[in-house]
């Protein structure tokens, strides 16, 4: 340490913290230790002396080294020796390096990392200063540790009271001294790669203060020091060497999409669409341009994108914002290409296929590997790493049961707990979910509850705010519309590589322009990208009077309209305000007014319209969705136990003849086919049981 010292730079630190931070020092004296961190802004160093901050980025080791004595040199009339750790943060653009751009050049500098946090290691405690006893003289040597391989001392030193004799040494735990460790790995945003390009990550170590803060699918900036790790295999050292990196402070991004950067000329762009009366259909065109129609789900994915306003209150209860939407729907109706589109539109959004995902691929999981030495540790899955953004999963009706059941918590909660190996934690998942599904049969059929045809259990079809049914009928006029718009699309994309790649092209500009201002997106997806993060930062709508009457109106009619079913349920009506929230925020609105409860009026009555109309009476019943049977199949059912016990405790044997219970549901009012479907159902559901062949009694239990 001796060698980092320089006197002049001491005096240099000195100069600076006595001039611009004193006060700061002399609230931590107060507070210290629980308080042993001074935070500095890079850009205050850089004002005061540009020289401070060129050794700083330079050489890291020798200006932390050196701040940290000017430190102890200031007198602040402390009880005790302050010894603060200096932490510097706010690095300029040129420091701040993407984790696949590092290379040997940048090791040893003073640099910025962005990334999500993947892994976490638990704290454990690292030996600092370790005390070791000569075995001769018993003389106490401390050997000062800098690597992660136990140093001890050569012999025993003289000029610590030691004999001087090469000896053998007894570790002493209790005189060493240890310093709090903990071991983190960072990975790239999601949003930064595209392609097919794998993230790549880095090893970060914390020590002291900065341990136990942060939790996997946190999204941090660490500014610290990069540097080499040797590798090994077995007792061989290896020439190629692990980067890695040591913090010495970490920003985290609380707000929404930080890391979406929006400028002063951006800004004022936004703020001028948003008064354009065609916003919604502007907005609209620019999702996904190239699939046809689909214009009810092209408004529910814009108001997904901008989300509604997620509140905690007083006693700790949390309401969601975000909107959760799944697709169902026939085979080749561009599902798939809307979730790649939306999942490449919105900041912070990742991209899974339920098929290839488990519970620990979507939600969270405890993995014992390499990272953490054999230790277990925890690692975010994909919900929440879009933790504040949109997690798309395609094929959600594919993943196994185990794991849809780790969904129902991370969708209405929008947490998610790990209790696995001792580890017992819960990490934060507030993303909306766009989902897509096939059905069962091959083909949607609107006549068969929606549960029956997707493997879907309804109480997770229930925690969906919207569910499209996307159905392929055949129609002269759109089917010319569409196969028109397709074509169309095609060739502007062959008119656009032969003019690129073509040496001898025959079109032109004029002729691809032309082709192409049909699927061109009204706003780029970048200023698309820019707009959502500014309305989401900056604007919090709040309802209006007369939009709160609207809602409430509605939902209290509706629900008095039909006496025998449940329309829909208190979940739909917080539906209603999410998506009037939404709408206001695509005006960039500090108001929920009357035209935004209409247009989440609107898409909810279509939505319910396709999957929550029981095709018998010709109402809304939202227990199609919540309990997979309407309230009319329910009713029946319930006749039809009446009747079986009826007749079994009539009957010699104690059961229930087939064609005596179809008989007396007859003169009841149910029709033989339907009273043949409610005793199928019954006998899947185990509330009835057939003890010979064609005999029927109740389960009783």
């Amino acid at each position: 340490m001796g060698l980092l010292r320089d006197e002049s730079l001491v005096a240099s630190w000195e100069n600076f913290f006595e001039d611009r931070y004193r006060s700061e020092i002399e609230t931590i004296a107060l507070s210290y230790p629980e308080k042993r961190s001074l935070l500095i802004n890079y850009w205050d160093i850089d004002k005061t002396d540009s020289k401070l901050t060129d050794v700083l980025i330079n050489q890291p080791y020798k200006a932390i080294f050196n701040a940290e004595e000017a430190l102890r040199n200031i007198d602040v009339a402390a009880e005790n020796e302050l010894r603060l750790h200096f932490r510097v943060y706010d690095l300029p653009e040129t420091q701040r390096i993407l984790i696949r751009k590092i290379r040997a050049n940048h090791l040893g500098k003073y640099t910025a990392v962005e990334g999500l946090v993947k892994k976490v290691t638990e704290v454990r405690p690292k030996l600092q200063i370790a005390a070791f006893q000569c075995q001769k003289c018993f003389a106490i040597i401390r050997v000062e540790q800098e690597e992660d391989i136990l140093k001890e001392p050569t012999h025993c030193y003289e000029d610590q009271g030691g004999c001087g004799r090469v000896s053998s040494f007894k570790l002493l735990p209790s005189l060493s001294t240890f310093v709090d460790s903990q071991k983190i790995e960072i990975q790239e945003n999601p949003e930064g790669l595209r392609g097919g390009a794998q993230p790549e990550r880095i090893t970060v170590y914390l020590e002291d203060d900065l341990v136990g803060e942060i939790a996997p699918g946190d999204r941090v900036v660490v500014n610290g020091i990069l540097h080499s790790m040797q590798r090994r295999r077995g007792s061989y050292r290896l020439t190629s060497f692990d980067k890695v990196m040591d913090a010495r402070s970490i920003e985290r991004q609380e707000l929404a999409f930080e890391e979406v950067e929006v400028t002063e000329e951006d800004e004022r762009e936004i703020l001028n669409v948003s008064k354009d009366p065609k916003i919604y259909e502007k907005m609209k065109q620019s999702i996904a341009p190239t699939i046809y129609g689909m214009d009810v789900e092209k408004e529910a994915l814009v108001l997904q994108l901008f989300g509604g306003l997620s509140k905690k209150m007083p006693d700790g209860t949390y309401i969601r914002g975000d909107i959760h939407v799944l697709l169902v729907g026939d085979p080749g109706t561009a599902k798939s290409q809307i979730l790649s589109y939306m999942s490449k539109l919105a900041p912070r959004s990742i991209y899974a296929s339920g098929k290839a995902s488990s519970a620990a691929g979507l939600t969270a999981a405890a993995v014992r590997d390499e990272f953490a030495e054999g230790q277990w540790t925890l690692e975010a899955g994909a919900l929440v790493l879009a933790d504040m953004g949109i997690a798309c999963i395609d094929e959600i009706d594919k993943m196994d049961e185990a794991d849809k059941s780790a969904l129902h918590q991370a969708m209405e909660q929008q947490e998610i707990s790990v209790a696995k190996a001792g580890i017992n934690a819960t990490l934060k998942s507030r993303c909306a979910l766009l989902a897509a599904a096939n059905p069962k049969l091959g083909r949607f059929d609107e006549f068969i509850p929606i549960h029956e045809q997707i493997n879907m259990p309804p109480a997770l079809l229930s925690r969906f705010d919207l569910i499209f049914s996307i159905l392929d009928k055949p129609n002269r006029k759109i089917d010319t519309e569409l196969a028109t718009h397709i074509l169309r699309t095609h060739k502007a994309g062959e008119v656009y590589e032969n003019i690129t790649k073509s040496r001898k092209s025959k079109h032109t500009k004029e002729e691809e322009e032309a082709l192409m201002a049909n699927i061109m997106p009204t706003f780029t997806p970048e200023f698309l990208r820019k707009y959502v993060a500014y309305a989401k930062r900056n604007v919090f709508p709040v309802m209006t009077d007369d939009a709160m009457e609207l809602l409430k109106n509605y939902y209290v009619d509706f629900r008095g309209s039909s006496e025998d079913s449940v329309p829909f349920t208190p979940r739909q009506l917080e539906a209603f305000v999410r998506l009037a929230e939404a709408s206001a925020r695509v005006r960039l609105s500090d108001e929920v007014t009357v035209d935004d409860a209409k247009r989440a009026i609107s898409i909810i009555d279509q939505y319910l319209r396709r999957v929550g109309m029981d095709r018998e009476t010709g109402r809304f019943d939202i227990d199609i969705i919540a309990t997979g049977i309407s309230h009319s199949q329910h009713e029946r059912m319930r006749l039809i136990m009446d009747v079986i016990r009826r007749l079994s405790s009539q009957s010699k044997d104690g059961n229930a003849d087939v064609g005596d219970i179809i008989r007396e549901a007859e003169m009841q009012g149910v029709e033989s086919s339907k009273a043949e479907e409610a005793l199928d159902r019954l006998k899947r559901n185990g509330q009835i049981y057939e003890p010979m062949h064609g005999k029927y009694r109740v389960t009783e239990y």
